[in-house]
């Protein structure tokens, strides 16, 4: 097996981790580098900063080929291929806020002229590649700076990451595609046999990826244009959803039937109270702003994000209609993260839950089994609980908010003791519903319908007698 090159990453948050930990275990000697000294001393000591499957496993398996430092020289001197992982997070604009990238290219340029004119540091070329989702139009820029510079030999690949959290580093060794923009020169070439043994057979390799190789003004803008669509999908699907429950109909099927499409399929249909996280909130709203400032307005993008966020808040106003005032109601908030398998608090629905709930007056308890310290930080004044049975205690409502494995196989007769009121809203569309009715409680779902004859929740009952029948 030949040797494979020693590569550098810049920003150790979830891609860079897992871009990182991914080619340490494809073979690869890798140099991190972030400036969080915190996050680079644990690190060193195999310590994850995030909550992602399989890495820090990896962080002890591959120890000896992961290098962690807060001194970019370290990569910049035995690297010639430069992964730069950093966050590019909205400014109050929404434009993407490139300081990072910025920050980390004047680094390179100034190696660069250290090691001379035209960027041959050590007789060899150096290459940033593009982790981090920029704006389409980013690689012409820090191009164009290389040049004026004097770093017109130092090379730029776009190579958009596509990875779920909670997912990511299977997604990462076993990749639908690998997108790689570049200028058809020797740096695109390198970053194609980084990733050759994930990429298809009939491309050389041993894995199952489908390798594209395409400009750079497009690998940048693939990415944007992949998650706004899959927002897109979500959205509608909310939409369908707030009208089944005009209609009788039942989301659920609908979705089913729909997903029998092959055109359409079933995936990015399941309704419920929208997108989260950071690369969907982050990523519609920069490709509106990146085409307004174009002169162009992307009409179905603002009624995505239209939608998006009055969905979260559609769960109040289902709240409302079965507990009548929320002053002084108990609320459950059941799963705080984005989704399951993170600990990511970025774009999540319970952000806007619990501060829409507060405005009501409700007291909010909550529970999360692995994001609660995360949350902490973000909503100090919710009481937090230490396991689901806790928070449910004396509640009147509870809304399923992420659909851990450990929520959605809740035992709902011992949820039905605990709570003083009846009502459960299924955020998700993750309950079995006929459970939860079984155990004496009033289910409501997102666009499952009309409710059933006799589902009617009383409201909340006096204390001492939560439990007491159905």
């Amino acid at each position: 097996m030949a040797e494979r090159e020693p590569i550098g990453v810049v920003g150790t948050g979830y891609v860079g981790l897992v871009t990182a930990a991914g080619f340490a275990e494809l073979g690869n000697e890798v140099w991190c580098s972030d400036v969080d000294a915190g996050k680079i001393e644990l690190l060193r000591r195999g310590v994850s900063p995030v909550y992602e499957p399989g890495v820090e496993e990896l962080l002890t398996k591959h120890a000896a080929r992961l290098h962690f430092s807060t001194d970019l020289g370290e990569a910049l001197e035995r690297a010639r291929l430069l992964f730069v992982a950093v966050g590019t997070p909205p400014t109050h604009s929404g434009d993407a806020d490139l300081s990072a990238v910025h920050h980390v290219a004047d680094a390179i340029l100034a190696a660069e002229g250290s090691a001379g004119a035209g960027g041959e540091g050590s007789g060899r070329g150096r290459a940033v590649v593009m982790k981090s989702t920029v704006p389409c139009g980013t690689g012409a820029t820090l191009k164009r700076t290389f040049g004026e510079q004097g770093a017109a030999g130092l090379a730029y690949v776009s190579c958009p990451e596509f990875l779920k959290e909670g997912s990511a580093l299977t997604d990462f060794l076993n990749p639908d595609r690998v997108v790689i923009g570049d200028e058809r020169d020797w740096a695109g070439d390198a970053v194609v046999e980084l990733y050759r043994p994930l990429l298809e057979a009939s491309n050389g390799g041993g894995g199952s990826g489908v390798l594209m190789r395409t400009d750079v003004a497009s690998a940048e803008m693939i990415k944007l244009a992949a998650n706004a669509f899959l927002a897109t999908k979500i959205s509608f699907i909310n939409e369908i959803a707030n009208v089944c429950e005009e209609t009788g109909a039942d989301v659920l099927e609908v979705a089913r039937g729909m997903g029998l499409d092959e055109r359409i399929g079933p995936r990015f249909l399941q309704a419920g109270i929208g997108y989260g996280g950071s690369c969907f909130t982050k990523d519609v709203s920069a490709l509106k702003l990146l085409a307004g400032n174009s002169g162009y307005h992307f009409q179905l993008l603002a009624a995505v994000i239209e939608v998006n966020e009055l969905q979260k808040r559609r769960v109040v106003s289902k709240l409302q209609r079965h507990l009548g005032s929320l002053a002084d109601a108990r609320v459950a908030l059941l799963g705080l993260a984005f989704k399951p398998s993170t600990d990511d608090m970025r774009g999540a629905a319970s952000l806007v839950l619990a501060a829409r709930l507060q405005a009501e007056g409700a007291r909010v308890r909550a529970f999360d089994p692995v994001a609660a310290e995360q949350a902490r930080a973000l909503m100090p004044a919710l009481d937090y609980a230490a396991s689901p049975l806790e928070a449910l205690e004396g509640c009147d409502a509870a809304v399923l908010v992420t659909e851990w494995p450990e929520l959605v196989g809740l035992d709902w007769n011992e949820a039905r003791a605990a709570m003083r009121g009846r009502l459960i809203v299924d955020g998700r569309n993750a309950l079995d519903g006929d459970r939860v009715r079984e155990a004496g409680l009033l289910y409501e779902g997102i666009g499952r319908g009309k409710l059933r004859p006799g589902d009617h929740d009383p409201g909340p009952q006096p204390a001492g007698v939560a439990g007491m029948g159905g």
